[in-house]
């Protein structure tokens, strides 16, 4: 399933969409996109789609060659137009597609949609074998809190976002579908998980259910 079927919207619209569903989008990425080092020359995103977070990667590392990984082939037709001639596109699975050796690796809002937690952790020591010396992996993705309480408030202030663009009924039935379809796992279970892969990460940015994680290899 492509991105654009999986959110229920046209691909054409995705980027406009996006701001809609997902709180301090702007804000979010660029958190991301801050732990890239200038000097970098290879970055790697993970479920590029559009472009929006390689392109802020890239505008940070004027001389880094990009390279964009995605399942979706109708999604990397809008990637190529926003980034140009310095990035090369793959389509394939991000668990099984290789990772070149790359200064810096990133991914927003694709990990959700791996299915366990083995897979995290596969994915997570590729992507410590990929990074070079002094390289950085960033996630930015939904992390729901532990405590129950807490997460249900986050879930409530994700519905307000919500009916700022949509009825309360279509908010609702979105966070329904998405709850369905996508694995959310929590902030301090990704922690671990990184952890337990040889990385060292850091919460770099929080709001809500949503956080950027940097993490480093261990030396």
């Amino acid at each position: 399933m492509g991105v654009a079927s999986h959110l229920g919207i046209r691909l054409a619209d995705y980027d406009r969409r996006i701001r809609t569903f997902i709180p301090s989008y702007e804000e979010f990425l660029d958190a991301a996109a801050g732990v890239v080092s200038g000097r970098a020359r290879t970055i790697v995103d993970l479920g590029i789609g559009t472009g929006a977070l390689a392109a802020r990667c890239a505008a940070r590392a004027v001389h880094a060659r990009v390279v964009g990984i995605d399942a979706d082939a109708q999604i990397l037709t809008l990637a190529a137009r926003r980034l140009g001639p310095r990035t090369t596109l793959v389509h394939g699975d991000l668990q099984r597609a290789p990772l070149p050796a790359a200064d810096a690796i990133v991914a927003s809002l694709s990990l959700h949609h791996l299915r366990s937690d083995a897979a995290r952790s596969r994915l997570f020591e590729r992507i410590r074998r990929a990074l070079r010396r002094g390289g950085v992996f960033a996630t930015a993705d939904c992390y729901p809190a532990a405590a129950q309480p807490l997460a249900a408030d986050q879930r409530r202030a994700w519905r307000a976002h919500l009916t700022e663009s949509y009825t309360t009924a279509a908010a609702a039935a979105l966070l329904r579908a998405w709850a369905r379809e996508d694995r959310y796992v929590t902030l301090e279970r990704e922690i671990a998980l990184l952890r337990r892969a040889g990385l060292r990460p850091e919460v770099v940015w929080r709001r809500g259910t949503f956080a950027v994680i940097s993490s480093q290899p261990r030396t």
